[in-house]
């Protein structure tokens, strides 16, 4: 398990609030290690002021990443007062999400966190650029942060996916177990939940097949999912009260779930592939994804290469 020794704090610019650092310092206290808080800036009128000379630019980069250095630290006044070791990195770069996982891939961090913006009229998290090529690409488990209070008793629930016949689903099912019940161990002793989607009678098939039973077909299909979960929890003798196996859509299922146990974070496996086809998720995970309402802990299975690359061009 990655112990989350070395974490990475996406610092947000534009507010005065941190709750990803807040949680990061949270789970400081309970596992130990070293926390870095991170912000790539970047302002194209700088590079675009034709006036100033190379070295007066390189002058004027300086200064706003100084600037921006003292203001986080004043961010993390208290936590540095109470003697939690943060280190503070920001860098000149134009694309987010490449620094950030740039600076995984040199440091070798063992998790992400990030804040997640919350629309106050939908309660869900709202996601961003930057925050999806995370999810997509970033080697390490990434934290989404939501800009609200864990909740009281939240528990972490784990989404499953037993409805495969591909063997890499089952090797991530039981990496996305351990991580989150040895991680729960660790932090609070948090109650943590399974939880399987399965799918419902296909229309199509219901109406071209007279003779086609949609009850018998839904009954299998829910067995092997019961017989899937079974074995699961077995493995990690996961009490049979906390596994939940649910008929419908999972980007319906998970977040309703989430929002009925008062969950505090989802577990969510995203499969990662090399070449090109490492820039998804799949559009099931993404589906869900975009309709939590609590933290999302997103974890690749083991073997995943993420397909940016370390640039060593100090001025990109």
């Amino acid at each position: 398990m990655a112990k989350y020794q070395n974490i990475l704090v996406v610092i947000d610019p534009s507010q005065n609030d941190q709750p990803a650092l807040r949680r990061a310092v949270y789970l400081n206290q309970r596992l130990g290690g070293h926390i870095t808080a991170f912000l790539p800036v970047y302002d194209f009128s700088y590079e675009m002021t034709t006036l100033l000379s190379p070295d007066e630019r390189t002058t004027m980069r300086k200064g706003v990443i100084s600037q921006r250095t003292e203001w986080i630290r004043e961010q993390a006044q208290a936590y540095l007062a109470a003697g939690v070791q943060i280190d503070i990195n920001v860098i000149w770069h134009n694309r987010p999400f490449e620094a950030i996982i740039q600076e995984v891939l040199r440091e070798k961090y063992d998790l992400v966190l990030k804040m997640a913006h919350q629309h106050d009229r939908l309660q869900a998290v709202v996601f961003t650029p930057t925050d999806w090529h995370l999810l997509r690409k970033c080697p390490c488990p990434v934290w989404m942060v939501k800009d609200q209070p864990w909740p009281e008793e939240g528990k972490a629930l784990v989404a499953v996916n037993l409805g495969s016949e591909e063997s890499h689903h089952d090797a991530l099912n039981q990496k996305l177990v351990r991580e989150a019940r040895e991680l729960a161990g660790l932090v609070n002793h948090t109650e943590v939940h399974l939880v399987s989607a399965y799918p419902v009678t296909p229309i199509n098939i219901a109406i071209e097949l007279p003779d086609f039973d949609p009850s018998v077909y839904n009954d299998a299909i829910r067995g092997q999912h019961l017989v899937a979960m079974k074995a699961l929890r077995q493995t990690f003798s996961i009490d049979e009260s906390l596994t939940h196996v649910e008929k419908g859509l999972p980007e319906e299922v998970i977040p309703d779930l989430a929002e009925h146990l008062h969950a505090g974070v989802v577990v969510l496996g995203t499969i990662g592939r090399t070449g090109l086809s490492a820039a998804f998720l799949g559009n099931t995970a993404e589906q869900v994804i975009d309709h939590l309402r609590c933290d999302l802990l997103a974890i690749k299975p083991d073997g995943f290469t993420s397909p940016v690359e370390l640039d060593d061009d100090e001025d990109d």
